[in-house]
Formats: C-alpha cells, structure tokens, sequence
C-alpha cells in the first residue's frame, strides 16, 4: 500500500502541474496561432500519476488578417520557417509579410519557406517521372521529394515599384502557389509554392517559442502537409475557454483537498514524532 503521506504530495504536485497548463492555456485564448495544452484528467483520479502533458493540434478558427500576405492553414499541418540559426521552425501562425527587401517573413523576422517553381507551376528538381503526386514524397532536407525548401523572395524595384521589375502585383491561391501579374492580370506566373510540413504525431512536437514547434523523437520526421491556404486570413488560439475553466475549478477543488492532505498527514507525522519522543 502506499504511503498515504507520499500519495498527498504526489497529488499536490500533479495538480499544480495541471493548474500551470490550465493558466497558460486560459491567458492565451487570443493569442493568435497559440495551441492548446492538455492531460488526460482520468491520470489524477488516483491521486499519484500524472500523463504527459500534450499539445492539442486541432485546428483553430480563421479570422481576418492585416494584409493579402496573412495566410490560414485550413487542414493538417504547418508552414515551415527559418530561424536565424538556419534551423526549421513550425507554426500554424501565417502572420507573415514582405520585407522591404521582398523577402517573405515572420511578425519577429524568420524566413518563410517555399519552393520555387517553373513556369507550369511545378517544383523545380522535383522528380515527378513516376506521375505521383510531389506532395507526397519524402521532405529530406527540408523539402518535398528530396527538393531542399527556400526562402521566399520578391525583389521589388525601387525605381517603379514592381514585383521583380516587372510585376505590379501578387495573389496567393489555395493551393499554396504565390503567382505574380503584370497587364492588368492578363500575364500570371507561378514563382513559388509555400511549404506545409505535417508529422505523424504532431502532438509530440516541442514548443521553441510561443506558437512555434521543433521536430523531437516523439513526433518523427516531417512529411508533407495537405491543406488549403486561404490568403488574408491568420488562425485563432484552438483553446477551448468553457473547457479551461471547468477544468481550473476542478483543478482548483483537487488543488484544496490536496492541501488538507498534506496537512493533516503532516500533523499526524508530528503527533507521532511526540509520542516517540
């Protein structure tokens, strides 16, 4: 049998453990991108083991963004970004914009990732003999069937004001393809397609920052993503708030009883250290 002193501290660590979660979650409800943290309740009936805290990657809602540059996953996965240690980053938050370099970024600088495509719209270097979709091969180096991502780029001409000298405006479609036109949008070139990266157990990512996840053992390797991005759209926090707070104030009575535990077994463990004594 357990030691019921033990079981009290137990209890009371796990629950603050729990609480930490709840709080984080419930400061975070409007924060754009921000994904949800949850445990398996059930795990604190006993009153001594707590599950791996987890984090929830269903899909947060839409809302309107700053500009057309703004983007919202709508599906599985995540756009891929650079930081400045050239690693890869992924988030659900595509709060991103042109520089005034035309280079395609985070609100805090990283580089959106893409590949650049030729002029029939598909991935350059991408071996697509075999007639299978690209999107479903595997991302080595950072890409799509062995297609290394990129930064997205596009160089605006200080004299006239246009897209790579030439273009005098930008579209991004669903299917994740930035297209430029020029003519009045009589002439439309594909440059480049965004990167969605997806994982098989997304859950086991590692949050790097708020909002932004790095690869670890427990979510394997990144594959390709699927989805539709909708342009001018950014995603909502996924936290469900009736939830969180049902959850707290459980948490918050569990928390209580907890206390009372320790504490009585603390008085009784000095009851006994008296009469020994």
């Amino acid at each position: 049998m357990q030691d019921s002193f033990i079981t009290a501290v137990n209890l009371q660590r796990n629950t603050k453990n729990w609480m930490d979660a709840l709080g984080k979650n419930l400061t975070n409800i409007y924060t754009p991108g921000f994904r949800e943290v949850k445990t398996n309740f059930n795990s604190f009936l006993n009153g001594s083991t707590l599950d791996d805290l987890y984090i929830n990657m269903d899909q947060g809602k839409s809302t309107p963004g700053t500009s057309p540059e703004n983007v919202f996953l709508e599906g599985q996965g995540f756009f891929v970004v650079k930081n400045d240690e050239n690693k890869m980053v992924y988030t659900r938050l595509g709060e991103f914009k042109f520089d005034e370099e035309g280079v395609y970024k985070t609100a805090d600088g990283k580089e959106v990732q893409g590949y650049i495509l030729n002029e029939n719209g598909e991935i350059m270097g991408a071996n697509s003999a075999s007639g299978q979709d690209i999107a479903s091969g595997d991302p080595t180096n950072g890409g799509v069937d062995g297609v290394p991502t990129t930064s997205i780029k596009l160089w605006i001409d200080p004299n006239n004001g246009k897209y790579l000298g030439k273009y005098e405006e930008f579209e991004i479609k669903e299917d994740g393809i930035l297209y430029v036109k020029s003519d009045d949008g009589k002439v439309t070139v594909p440059l480049y397609k965004i990167a969605v990266m997806n994982f098989h157990n997304p859950s086991g990512l590692a949050e790097s920052a708020p909002g932004e996840y790095v690869e670890t053992v427990a979510s394997g390797k990144p594959v390709a993503g699927r989805g539709d991005i909708r342009s001018g759209l950014i995603e909502l926090s996924n936290v469900s708030t009736d939830d969180n707070i049902t959850y707290y104030r459980m948490a918050k009575m569990q928390m209580d009883l907890a206390n009372k535990l320790v504490s009585s077994n603390k008085s009784l463990l000095e009851e006994v250290v008296k009469l020994l004594s």
